[in-house]
């Protein structure tokens, strides 16, 4: 799957220990899903979406074919 969180990320000034703080997770878990080494569980998909005011649809895609 892949994600515009770094750019989205960028674009508010956060680090991704910035990121992490505000979703409750590890700095690492956000390094994880931004290089697509690991893909988020749903709930905390939505909670991304949600603290970055977006449709979950415009911050993750599949990969394509």
């Amino acid at each position: 799957m892949n994600n515009r969180i770094r750019e989205l990320r960028g674009e508010r000034g956060w680090s991704q220990g910035d990121l992490a703080d505000k979703l409750d997770v590890s700095r690492q878990t956000i390094n994880a899903i931004e290089t697509g080494k690991y893909d988020p569980s749903l709930p905390l998909a939505f909670r991304i979406a949600r603290l970055l005011r977006l449709p979950i649809e415009s911050i993750f895609q599949p990969e394509k074919d």
